[in-house]
C-alpha cells in the first residue's frame, strides 16, 4: 500500500517529537571522530514547503511546529534552541518559518566526510520529490523497501550505525515487521543505535510492537510518549506520538526531559510528555 503521504502533516506535534529525539541522538554521536553510517528506511520526501496544497490542507504544523518557532526567543533549553537554530538554515528567510525539513535534511545536515548516509522510499512520488532536493554528497536515495533495504546494508563498513524506522504503519503487520527488521539489525550489529517511531491510536495497535520488542531479547531500549490529549471512545484519528531508541546515548533522556518541559506546554494544555525504559535500567 502506498497511499501514504507525509506532506499532508508536515511539521505536526509527531514530526517535533521525532525529529528533536533524532537531533539529540546524532549530536551525541558526532561528538566522536569515528564514522557513523545513518539509515532512513522511510524518508519522504527530505523537505516540505508549508505553502503546498497538502500542507495547507490540514495546517498541522500549526499545532506542532509553528507555536514552538513564534517562541522561540523566549525558549532557554540548550537542545530545543540549538535544533530551532538548525531548523532556522531550512529557511530562505530565517526570520520566517516556509519550510519544514523531514528527517533526510536533518540527517544529512552534519555528516562528515567520513559519514555516510542511506535513503530509502518507496513511494513512486516521494522518491522523486526527494530526488530533487538538495543534500549531502555522502547521501544515497534508494527507490525500494527500506525494512528489506536495511537488512540487506548490515552489518555496514563503518564502525557505527544509526537508524531511524518510521514506518506510516497503514498495514497492522508493519508492527511486527518493524520487531524483525530491528532484531535482525541488532544481531549484525550489536551497538547499533536504532531509532523507532510509532503513533499513538485509539485502537492501540502500538502494543503489538511494544510486547514483541520486550520479547525479543533486546536489552536497552527507552520509551518517550507525546500525547496531545487522553483518548476516550469517542476518540479518532492520533492521539499522541511514540519513540523507542534503542541503545540510547548517555544522557539522552534527562536531555530531552528538559526540552519537553519547555516544549510540551506549548502544543495546548492537554498536552503530555512521559518516558521510562521499556527495557533495561
Amino acid at each position: 500500500m502506498l497511499s501514504y503521504q507525509h506532506a499532508y502533516h508536515a511539521g505536526n506535534f509527531a514530526d517535533v517529537q521525532k525529529h528533536l529525539t533524532l537531533y539529540a541522538v546524532a549530536e551525541y554521536l558526532l561528538r566522536k571522530k569515528t564514522a557513523i553510517t545513518y539509515v532512513d528506511t522511510h524518508a519522504g520526501r527530505g523537505l516540505y514547503p508549508l505553502n503546498t496544497k497538502e500542507t495547507q490542507r490540514l495546517q498541522e504544523y500549526r499545532e506542532g511546529i509553528w507555536p514552538l518557532w513564534q517562541a522561540r526567543g523566549q525558549l532557554t533549553d540548550p537542545l530545543l534552541n540549538s535544533w530551532l537554530t538548525t531548523l532556522g538554515t531550512a529557511q530562505p528567510n530565517a526570520s520566517e518559518l516556509t519550510h519544514y525539513p523531514g528527517s533526510p535534511w536533518w540527517l544529512s545536515q552534519p555528516l562528515r566526510e567520513q559519514d555516510r548516509l542511506t535513503l530509502f522510499e518507496l513511494h513512486p512520488g516521494e522518491h522523486e520529490h526527494l530526488s530533487a532536493q538538495s543534500l549531502s554528497p555522502q547521501a544515497q536515495r534508494i527507490y525500494g523497501d527500506g525494512l528489506a533495504g536495511l537488512s540487506g546494508l548490515v552489518p555496514v563498513a563503518t564502525p557505527r550505525l544509526c537508524v531511524l524506522i518510521d514506518p506510516s504503519y497503514e498495514r497492522k503487520a508493519e508492527y511486527l515487521e518493524v520487531v524483525d527488521a530491528v532484531a535482525y539489525s541488532l544481531a549484525k550489529v550489536r551497538h547499533a543505535v536504532l531509532l523507532v517511531w510509532y503513533p499513538l491510536l485509539p485502537a492501540g495497535k502500538h502494543h503489538s510492537l511494544l510486547n514483541g520488542l520486550r520479547e525479543s531479547g533486546i536489552r536497552k531500549i527507552w520509551r518517550s510518549e507525546l500525547q496531545r490529549y487522553t483518548p476516550n471512545e469517542q476518540s479518532h484519528g492520533m492521539y499522541g506520538s511514540g519513540m523507542l531508541v534503542i541503545n540510547p546515548p548517555w544522557g539522552l533522556d534527562e536531555r530531552l526531559a528538559a526540552a519537553m518541559g519547555h516544549l510540551t506546554p506549548l502544543l495546548g494544555t492537554d498536552s503530555d510528555y512521559r518516558s521510562e525504559w521499556l527495557v533495561g535500567e
